[in-house]
């Protein structure tokens, strides 16, 4: 296992490496990244659908979840928050702050992308069918939540979603060995989602998938939420938007600035 000041160093260097990609790479890794993060969360969504204790529903949706980061990091893409740690590269002058806002931006573009193609998929495809329509329903339901959010709620969602993000990319780099990795992401993803934080790029599924179900009549009537509150101006000014902010607050300012101050950064003496 690496030590913690040990991941830190390895952290510049993964940084360095995701910062030099192009463009066009970023964006096609971006948009594998943002299908894995999108199938996990259809799979948390069919299996909570028919469960009708809350709790019990939230929790399997949470076991599920972690299925998105395993995938993002072992078969290799680019995500969004997980790159909020490539500040640290930044502080120690190894990456320059030109190249991390390229990386985030394109990224982005890219997670959008494949998160937004999956939701379409699985509507054409029907797969909000099953259960009589009943994932339909949970896809509305869960779609509504986020919206209807206040953007200070959802901006401090997101700052303890990315927290407990970016600890699982933190921990998943201290293994050397693919299970220790999966074994190191899995308990603070299922954290998050159990607690009902706010991940940028799971949205980016969550409520267009919402959306396309929605005007679908047979799906919309198995809904139980205000619809009224689902549309993609309270998307993008309730979620989307302070929940990206919230991530970057995150990830940068609660991970990657603490362990650089921890573990590399020069004292004055030295």
């Amino acid at each position: 296992m690496n030590a913690p000041n040990e991941v830190a160093v390895n952290v510049i260097a993964i940084g360095k490496k995701k910062a030099s990609l192009p463009a066009e790479k970023l964006f096609v890794l971006g948009i594998l990244a943002g299908m894995f993060i999108a199938f996990a969360a259809v799979g948390a969504n069919t299996a909570s659908s028919v469960i009708e204790n809350a709790g019990v529903s939230k929790l399997i949706g949470a076991l599920l979840f972690p299925a998105r980061l395993a995938m993002v990091l072992v078969a290799g893409s680019e995500l969004f928050t997980g790159n909020s740690l490539i500040i640290i590269g930044v502080l120690e002058k190894e990456v320059t702050f030109a190249a991390m806002c390229k990386n985030w931006l394109f990224v982005y573009l890219g997670n959008f992308v494949g998160a937004l193609l999956v939701a379409w998929l699985v509507n054409a495809g029907h797969q909000l069918s099953l259960f009589s329509n009943a994932l339909a329903g949970t896809t509305i339901n869960v779609a509504t939540a986020k919206a209807a959010l206040s953007f200070g709620d959802a901006f401090i969602r997101g700052v303890l979603c990315n927290f407990l993000v970016c600890i699982a990319v933190w921990m998943s780099f201290a293994a050397k060995d693919i299970a220790g990795k999966i074994i190191g992401l899995f308990f603070p993803v299922m954290l998050f989602v159990l607690c009902g934080f706010e991940h940028s790029v799971a949205n980016m599924y969550y409520v267009p998938a919402g959306l396309f179900a929605l005007a679908n009549p047979a799906y919309a009537s198995a809904a139980t939420a205000n619809v009224s509150l689902l549309t993609w101006g309270n998307f993008l000014i309730n979620n989307l938007i302070p929940v990206t902010l919230g991530n970057v607050v995150g990830g940068v300012g609660l991970v990657g600035i603490p362990y650089w101050l921890v573990y590399l950064k020069k004292s004055k003496s030295a």
